[in-house]
């Protein structure tokens, strides 16, 4: 859960988290806070690790007591439908990817939606009004894409020996 008040600007190498791709955002990000009375501030690197890309709003100092989220929550769902069977099921790219937003308050859920990006197109379908969740929306898909070409690259084909037996179909 990215801090509802943090605005991502680039990804942040060098982080002291164990394993980065878990962070809420897919990666570390480096940015600056949006809060009233903070905006363009800098946080430091300690804040970045523990608050902007981890924690509630409510742990930082920065962040105003009347506020409407403490986080927010990202997921990409699978598409409504899938073409083809079996393995060409798997490898058929969807078209649009939806991104599923949680914003949360005191732990509990307070709005959600869905946001549309036209991967053919290389475009926002349906964008989040709130301009600091569309930017996490943003970094979260770019780390979502990056990982998927990765996992592509080393996923084995029908040709390589490591295919027998992984696949079912």
């Amino acid at each position: 859960m990215a801090c509802p008040y943090f605005m991502p600007v680039g990804k942040l190498e060098g982080g002291n988290w164990q394993h980065p791709a878990r962070l809420p955002l897919g990666s570390g990000w480096s940015g600056h806070c949006t809060a009233p009375g903070h905006e363009a501030e800098l946080p430091s690197q300690g804040i970045l690790e523990s608050f902007c890309n981890l924690g509630y709003a409510s742990g930082c100092a920065w962040s105003p007591d009347d506020r409407r989220w403490d986080a927010v929550r990202f997921a990409v769902s699978s598409p409504a439908k899938m073409a083809g069977v079996g393995h060409a099921a798997v490898n058929t790219q969807a078209r649009v990817l939806r991104l599923i937003y949680v914003c949360e308050r005191e732990h509990r859920p307070i709005a959600n939606g869905e946001l549309e990006f036209d991967l053919s197109e290389a475009a926002w379908l349906r964008k989040h009004s709130d301009v600091r969740i569309q930017k996490m929306a943003e970094c979260y898909l770019d780390s979502y894409l990056g990982k998927k070409v990765v996992i592509l690259k080393d996923d084995p084909t029908p040709n390589d020996p490591a295919w027998k037996g992984a696949h079912v179909g």
